[in-house]
């Protein structure tokens, strides 16, 4: 149980209900509440403007590989969107615009960082402790996502190494590229981006990959004037444009989820997309994955393959054995000298640690409450930390469509339970255990016979092989889920009972 030590107990800001994070969930959320008419809540923000994964996420060529308009909020959609994929800057500003129109400013503590959260027993209430002061909070609502920390490789050395080097969330537009000898570790979602965006700036780029990723042709292009009239004049047509993108979309679940062997479909077209445009049918094996389609995240890109093929640009295949102070240096002990290291390497997805910061009934640390794998009720809520829910929580992330979908479905439900506890006089909620547990054996049984548990290494698994990440079905399925909201599946209580 905890308690207030005499010293900390002043200087706690008061507030009903505290949001972490300004990205999609974060604002998503504050914008419901004002709808609900309540006005009594906080957002914390570690930086000093709104957007999440798009504010720092600004590495040369950064976009979305969902299209623009079903990667928006349903409420707010934009006519305006550039391009079928929107861009980073797009993405960023349109958080901005939509920060703006609601309203939200007036209620963001920005330059706040979340240091830690401790349930308090005795008054119900979560004591936050943040880099820019202290807040008191009947709830918690965290929406900093899985993909906020960026991960560097476990590597041997990789501390030791004395040249410039920057992950690519946290890009370095100051550093000149050109004349140096740049390595890049990492060839994922970010690195598939930035690297045709630079390779033909430095005098060497190295190009160090683990494994190859199956990637499938980005059918992009801007939109034109007449069409960006049409989505703004007749709303309808818009409306049509997101739901024929969506349907689209959650076919890919037939192929992840019911009927893995319709990942042959995916697995032609990628093939065919990598020879068609790598001449050199020697780096065709070095280019193919050993693992079935979908298994890792499906990439897409059209300047990846031709951007390995320039003079300057050498693909390196054998493992790094370690970082040296000036170098890398391989497994077949050939040492490269580098003047500068891109991480491309991800993030802390399965072990986010945010659940380090996290103290709920008892103490219990939620990253002690997850050390065999994350897992919550419908991604929002874990049993021993009432009154506390997560947007974009374990298994919530998708492989094959937009999150804003997932996110507006959570806020939704998230509403539903606050608006149940208001009705019910309740001072906290907490979801049963069994409740927890029945749900989380349903999904993992799920998962079981899905496309990503064949075999393959993916930041979807946490280290223990529990797929922690996706959700396993149609995305219409996960709202009707969430719809379906039951009483009984939580614990609802007065503070005098509760103490």
């Amino acid at each position: 149980m905890a308690n207030l030590d005499s010293g900390d107990s002043a200087n706690y800001t008061e507030t009903k209900i505290l949001i972490v994070g300004t990205g999609f969930a974060g604002l998503g959320m504050a914008i419901r509440l004002k709808e609900m008419g309540i006005n009594d809540f906080t957002i914390i923000e570690r930086a000093n403007d709104v957007g999440g994964t798009w504010r720092d996420n600004h590495y040369p060529g950064a976009a979305c590989d969902v299209p623009s308009h079903l990667y928006s909020f349903s409420f707010e959609p934009n006519a305006e969107w550039s391009r079928v994929y929107p861009s980073q800057p797009e993405l960023e500003s349109y958080l901005q615009k939509v920060t703006d129109k609601y309203q939200l400013r007036s209620h963001i503590c920005f330059d706040h960082s979340l240091s830690k959260a401790t349930y308090d027993e005795i008054s119900g209430q979560w004591l936050v402790n943040t880099s820019g002061g202290n807040f008191k909070a009947r709830f918690v609502i965290s929406g900093n996502g899985g993909l906020a920390e960026p991960k560097l490789p476990d590597i041997p050395g990789v501390e030791t190494f004395t040249g410039h080097h920057f992950h690519s969330a946290n890009w370095d537009h100051d550093y000149a590229l050109p004349g140096k000898r740049v390595a890049v570790i990492g060839t994922g979602a970010s690195a598939i981006q930035f690297v045709p965006e630079i390779a033909g700036v430095p005098k060497q780029l190295s190009v160090f990959q683990r494994t190859p990723n199956w990637i499938i042709p980005r059918g992009d292009r801007p939109y034109s004037r007449f069409e960006k009239w049409i989505f703004k004049h007749i709303p309808f047509v818009q409306k049509i444009v997101r739901a024929k993108i969506y349907c689209q979309n959650e076919t890919r679940v037939l192929g992840m989820v019911l009927h893995p062997a319709l990942m042959k479909l995916f697995r032609r077209a990628a093939t065919n997309h990598m020879q068609r445009q790598v001449t050199d049918p020697a780096m065709w094996p070095k280019l193919t994955p050993n693992f079935p389609v979908g298994c890792k995240r499906i990439l897409i890109s059209n300047g990846w393959y031709p951007a390995l093929q320039k003079p300057n640009v050498d693909l390196v295949t054998d493992g790094i054995k370690e970082i040296r102070e000036h170098s890398i240096v391989t497994n077949d002990n050939v040492e490269r000298e580098v003047d500068c290291i891109i991480f491309g390497t991800g993030f802390y997805a399965t072990d986010n640690p945010i659940a380090g910061k996290i103290y709920g009934r008892d103490g219990l640390q939620l990253a002690e409450a997850w050390k065999d794998g994350e897992e919550a009720y419908l991604g929002a809520s874990v049993h021993g930390f009432p009154n506390f829910f997560f947007i974009v929580g374990p298994n919530v992330t998708l492989g094959h469509s937009s999150m804003v979908y997932m996110i507006e479905t959570q806020v939704n439900a998230i509403s539903r339970v606050l608006q149940t506890m208001e009705e019910n006089s309740s001072a906290t909620v907490e979801v049963k255990l069994a409740v927890q547990q029945e749900y989380n054996e349903g999904l993992q049984k799920l998962l079981g016979g899905s496309i990503w548990a064949t075999g393959c290494d993916s930041w979807y698994k946490h280290r223990t092989g529990k797929i922690t990440q996706l959700w396993p079905g149609f995305t219409f399925t996960f709202r009707r889920r969430n719809q379906d909201f039951k009483l009984s599946d939580y614990h609802f209580d007065s503070l005098a009972n509760n103490s």
